[in-house]
Formats: structure tokens, C-alpha cells, sequence
């Protein structure tokens, strides 16, 4: 079948269309939007999207994505150092924060468990969160705040178990998010009430 359309065009219609949520249509839309802006735009854009990953990295302590040394939370020492919330990404933190419910640290595990995608404890940071966990002298509360889906489930079922021996109160954030649904994608009122009706797992 013979291409209407230039092969540039078809190209990033293609590339758009591989990113989550975004379907042929939405990125056909998104390509003939960015057609009838400036070139300005599109190439502040270009320069924007090339220079995403330069100089980004994990914290080393909560392995959120930052461009510091140290991430904003892991440096903010007024923060409260007895309650850790253990995340599947970056976005979640970004979610619990404009909330406004947590003034906690977090852990990021970077994923969940998910067998069927080759994902095991080995490739997520739960090993250096139970590192974390030992070596700290205050530690109260752990939040399990995975999304609540199958895998979600299953990975705070397994973290769960690898602290069940320590000395902290083990919670599940529950009221206020629909199963299946991601945190990233919830509004401030639904998480501040998640945070609050959290269960406990397994106390101190």
C-alpha cells in the first residue's frame, strides 16, 4: 500500500504511538498538532525529549529518579523519620505528594514482581529496602502503597513477608483507590483518604 503521508510524519506517528495510553489515533492527533506549531516548538520539544536522560539517575537511598546527589525527600531532614511508604515508581511519590497526606520518607522499587514479564524480587530494590530497614535505628511504620492489581498485590505480599520479623507496624494502603487502578492517576482527596485508612499488616 502505497503511503499518503511523508515518511517523517508516519515515523513519529509510529514512535508516539508505543508510549502508554496513546494509540495511533492520539498520536496521529498529537503529530498534526505539533505540525501547526512554530518550529520553535517542535524544536524546543526535540531538545527537551534528547536531553531527558542526561544526567538523571536513582537516589541512593530511596532510588527515586533525581538529578542530585541526594533526591529532594532523602535531603529534607524535617521530614518525619519514622514512617517510610514503599512505592512501585517515581510518579507515585510525585501522586502522594500533592496530596499533602505524608510527610514520611519513601522507598521506589522501580516496578512490581511479575513473573510472567521476567520480573523478580532481584529486579526490583527490595533487597536494599530490607538493607534499609535493618540499619535503621528509628523506623515505626512501613506503608506498602503498590497499586492495587495482581502484581501490586502480589509484590506487597512479598515484602510483607520478608519484614514480618522486624520491629515495625507493616501497613497496606486501602480505602479510596479502586482495584486496578494506579496511584499516579488518583486525586488528592482519594489518596489523603487511602493514606488514612490504611491497614495494618503486621504490628510492631
Amino acid at each position: 500500500m502505497k503511503h499518503i503521508l511523508p515518511q517523517s510524519i508516519d515515523r513519529l506517528i509510529e514512535q508516539l504511538s508505543h508510549l502508554p495510553g496513546i494509540g495511533p489515533k492520539s498520536a496521529s492527533r498529537l503529530t498534526f498538532s505539533l505540525l501547526a506549531r512554530s518550529k520553535e516548538t517542535t524544536r524546543n520539544l526535540s531538545e527537551a525529549i534528547a536531553g531527558l536522560k542526561e544526567g538523571l539517575k536513582n537516589c541512593p537511598e530511596c532510588f527515586l529518579i533525581t538529578d542530585q546527589d541526594l533526591c529532594v525527600v532523602c535531603s529534607d531532614t524535617g521530614r518525619d523519620s519514622h514512617i517510610l511508604c514503599i512505592v512501585e515508581e517515581s510518579l507515585d511519590v510525585v501522586a502522594i505528594e500533592s496530596s499533602h497526606g505524608f510527610k514520611g520518607y519513601y522507598h521506589v522499587l522501580g516496578g512490581v514482581m511479575s513473573p510472567i514479564d521476567g520480573i523478580g524480587p532481584d529486579q526490583l530494590s527490595i533487597r536494599e529496602l530490607i538493607s534499609r530497614v535493618k540499619k535503621s535505628d528509628n523506623l515505626e511504620e512501613i506503608i506498602i502503597a503498590t497499586n492495587p492489581s495482581l502484581e501490586g498485590e502480589a509484590t506487597a505480599l512479598y515484602i510483607s513477608e520478608q519484614l514480618k520479623d522486624m520491629p515495625v507496624k507493616i501497613s497496606r494502603i486501602a480505602r479510596g483507590l479502586p482495584s486496578g487502578g494506579d496511584l499516579e492517576y488518583a486525586d488528592e482527596v482519594t489518596l489523603q483518604r487511602a493514606l488514612e485508612g490504611r491497614q495494618t499488616v503486621k504490628e510492631s
